[in-house]
């Protein structure tokens, strides 16, 4: 390979984001599907402990993250840190084929409408991907509600007094037996408003921070300075674990609420209401805050494994012209 080939292969700073149409998509959504895959792995057992704690009662109550992991543990061995799994990966391929499409169509069309205006890099990456986190967020929930709620249901089976399931599909038949199909999308107001939301945070304070982050380091004045494939990454890392603390605290209230609606009972569900009025009454205004500190950590972890991947994997599926 010449130099020019290869310089062409490393990018120049305004080369670090890589537009939809230079993108290979089959490339993408095959290797992309593989690569998501094993960060769920990875960073499932952290959604199982948080959702535990927020649809806990009594004794359960008093446990932290900690104490809640170990638990699960001691009663269900590891497979407990995986209840639900199943479900959860056989949805997670189309809704990600979905959310990345949305997000990335969504993404170029939001630069070309900010364009004109000749707003600061930071304000534009800020509005164009909360633009495209929300859009993209809110296509995929169709088919993320129905996952969320048997995958939940799962998760907290036999846990503070939770029933117990066969699997997915027991969880679906009775769900539906219950409540109709409709079941399936309880608490899919709540869902959009909490995800499509957070999703609109997560990729408003990559997108800024990370400009911000290339600024204070003095690259962003001369963009054809190309950085280390290092750097690259930690500037996303960076801007992965901004997002992360931002996001969980502006949304871990409603994400709480939601949970609980999800996984009781048709019988005994509440209104979303009743619910803060219980959370408040059991453990004051930090009730609404239940499992914040698994959800940020699950926050940060997984957005920032997500977009250092993802963003490895738009270069590495990226439409490479020879010289």
């Amino acid at each position: 390979m010449d130099t020019t080939t290869r310089a062409s292969k490393i990018p120049s700073l305004h080369q670090t984001e890589i537009n939809w149409d230079n993108l290979d998509k089959t490339k993408l959504y095959v290797v992309g599907a593989g690569m998501f895959s094993g960060v769920t792995v990875a960073l499932y057992p952290v959604s199982v402990v948080k959702t535990r704690m927020q649809v806990a009662s009594g004794d359960a109550l008093r446990r932290n993250a900690l104490a809640t992991f170990k638990n699960t543990l001691k009663v269900d061995g590891v497979a407990g840190l995986y209840r639900g799994f199943p479900t959860v990966i056989i949805g997670a391929v189309p809704t990600r084929i979905i959310f990345l499409t949305a997000l990335e169509t969504t993404k170029a069309a939001s630069l070309k409408l900010v364009e004109p205006f000749k707003l600061s890099e930071p304000v534009q990456a800020a509005f164009a991907n909360g633009l495209a986190g929300l859009s993209a967020s809110t296509c995929s929930q169709a088919i993320f509600v129905p996952i969320d709620v048997i995958s939940q249901k799962l998760m907290v089976q036999g846990y503070s007094g939770h029933a117990r399931y066969k699997g997915g599909m027991d969880v679906a038949r009775k769900v539906i037996k219950a409540d109709g199909i409709r079941g399936l999308y309880r608490g899919f107001g709540l869902s959009v408003m909490t995800y499509a939301p957070s999703s609109a945070v997560w990729w408003a304070s990559y997108g800024s921070s990370q400009r911000i982050i290339w600024s204070a380091l003095g690259h962003w004045q001369n963009k054809e300075e190309a950085p280390s494939q290092l750097k690259i990454v930690g500037v996303q890392a960076s801007g992965g674990i901004i997002a992360g603390a931002v996001t969980s605290f502006v949304t871990t209230p409603i994400d709480t609420i939601k949970t609980r609606l999800q996984v009781m009972d048709n019988e005994n569900r509440p209104k979303a209401g009743q619910v803060v009025k219980r959370l408040i009454a059991e453990d004051g205004w930090k009730g609404l805050y239940r499992g914040l500190g698994p959800r940020f950590f699950s926050s940060s972890a997984w957005g920032t494994s997500m977009i250092v991947c993802y963003e490895y994997l738009k270069r590495l599926c990226a439409k490479v012209e020879e010289v």
